[in-house]
């Protein structure tokens, strides 16, 4: 049964799983192993956790072509329209190298580049996501990135799932590994004897990918530690209790660790969905996590107007958030903190998670409030130039040696200084 919360004091955050000791030993013991014996350690760990030893862990382009052949052609074209969806959303957010020039002489400019090298994990296993893969992928793509390089666990029979390959050759990926857990997140820091060290790294994992992730950042760049996946929706009297349900059991089934969330002014639409929660609960094959999930963190928020409906949003600062009112583009502005918003009732999520265009990668737990979805701009870089003239630095070098002398750094005055006698008052200096 999903419950009825107090709004007055409701909130969904909770800390960022930072694992067990045990754990965190563990992830530190195998990036030390991945770091001082390479490949070697990738086979130990691979054999280990996978069950099976390798030699080589590149794709081949012979299994690579042949993945394609094992997928469902209809899945092959909707994997291909959802990549375009993708790269046109993403085309929009490129960002141009600037300068701008003074009369004075000056200039100044931001210079915009790729990162060269980035490396994608991909969960395996059951847990077959290729709509990440276009994800991450396809953004990287669309930012100039060059080498995009795949990481994932193979099962026992030593061979990735073909979709995930097949994902990967529509999404622009250049190298793929099979190799997964924290051995992977080590190859693509420190770089092994098959697998060159990445600047950036980028997808969803378990608990042992995500802490080596943050073990390893400040080597390497990450996107985030992610938190369980999330769903907020807003809906007046209105709204259709079948889909509100049925959008929060999409979040549910993902994990018990999943939130899904109703707020609303309409008690009699509260009770409703609540029980057209129960109804579709009991149909559903992932049945038993969706309904730890509701138990655990799931709520129906009766809130006493719709004013107060995205004053509780807002402080949630939800994954995904679903406006389910009339005219909902009227309320848009209300909304300060989302990773994402879903306007009306057939913007439903999974809208955005598989088709839409829009990123998937989103900040969890409350981190909306002040990061983004990840975007081309994960992957570049800024470049800051500067071409001060002659002119300038005479007319203000007794300034900057102003600030630097009350920071007490005489040499960064000096270094003003040296130039300012050079200069001296002579105008054919200027």
């Amino acid at each position: 049964m999903i419950k009825m919360v107090d709004a007055a004091n409701f909130d969904t955050r909770r800390s960022v799983d930072s694992g067990t000791r045990e754990q965190q030993e563990a992830v530190r013991e195998i990036l030390g192993r991945v770091k001082a014996e390479g490949d070697e350690a990738l086979r130990f760990y691979t054999e280990r956790f996978d069950r099976v030893r390798l030699q080589d862990f590149s794709v081949r382009e012979a299994e690579w072509a042949e993945a394609e052949t094992q997928v469902d052609p209809a899945v092959v074209q909707a994997l291909r329209e959802a990549a375009d969806n993708i790269r046109d959303y993403h085309r929009r957010q490129i960002h141009q190298s600037w300068f701008t020039s003074k009369e004075s002489g000056t200039m100044l400019g931001q210079l915009i580049r790729p990162l060269k090298r980035v490396g994608l994990y991909v969960p395996g296993g059951l847990a077959a996501y290729p709509s990440s893969v276009l994800m991450t992928g396809v953004t990287a793509q669309v930012a100039g990135v060059k080498e995009i390089v795949m990481v994932s666990p193979p099962g026992e029979d030593g061979r990735l799932n073909p979709v995930i390959l097949t994902a990967a050759r529509i999404a622009g990926v250049t190298e793929i590994y099979k190799v997964g857990g924290a051995q992977a997140i080590g190859a693509l820091t420190y770089g092994t004897e098959q697998i060159p060290a990445v600047d950036k790294i980028v997808g969803p994992g378990n608990i042992y990918v995500a802490l080596a992730k943050r073990e390893v950042f400040g080597l390497v760049d990450i996107d985030m530690v992610a938190g369980p996946s999330e769903i907020v929706v807003l809906a007046d009297e209105q709204a259709n209790p079948r889909y509100i349900a049925a959008d929060l059991l999409s979040q549910a089934e993902h994990d018990p660790l999943a939130s899904a969330v109703l707020v609303t002014p309409s008690r009699s639409l509260a009770e409703a969905v609540q029980a057209e929660v129960q109804r579709q609960l009991a149909e559903l094959p992932r049945r038993e996590i969706a309904a730890a999930s509701l138990a655990n963190h799931g709520a129906i928020c009766v809130v006493s107007d719709l004013e107060e409906g995205f004053a509780v949003v807002n402080r949630l600062a939800p994954e995904h958030l679903e406006l389910m009112m009339d005219d909902p583009f009227a309320h848009l502005g209300k909304v300060e903190n989302a990773g994402a918003v879903f306007l009306g009732e057939y913007s439903s999520e999974p809208v955005g998670d598989y088709f839409a265009g829009t990123n998937h990668v989103l900040p969890t737990n409350g981190t909306a409030r002040f990061s983004s979805p990840l975007s081309v701009d994960d992957f570049v870089k800024k470049t800051s130039v500067i071409s001060y003239s002659k002119r300038d630095l005479q007319a203000n070098g007794a300034k900057i040696m102003a600030i630097a002398e009350q920071e007490g750094l005489t040499a960064h005055a000096r270094a003003i200084g040296e130039r300012l006698n050079d200069l001296g008052n002579d105008p054919e200096k200027l």
